[in-house]
């Protein structure tokens, strides 16, 4: 599949500002972490019920099903 040109454009205004810029990992960290615990806030809410829990499935994968699972009873969600 071919990407468009803005695409393309995309990438390498990131490049040049990670260049740029060499603490882009603190500026991007607060952003990065709150999509994550709004990710799984989302999963968790998805779980409750038996609909849900074929979405995740569809979203995730078959395989990847056991693995949030794995992940929810060890706590790290």
């Amino acid at each position: 599949m071919e990407r468009d040109k803005s695409h393309l454009e995309q990438i390498e205004r990131w490049a040049i500002f990670v260049r740029e810029n060499p603490n882009w990992k603190f500026k991007l960290k607060p952003f990065l972490d709150s999509q994550i615990i709004i990710a799984r806030r989302a999963y968790e809410e998805l779980n409750k019920t038996k609909v849900g829990r074929e979405k995740i499935k569809l979203l995730r994968g078959k395989n990847n099903w056991f693995s949030w699972r794995r992940i929810k009873k060890e706590n790290r969600l």
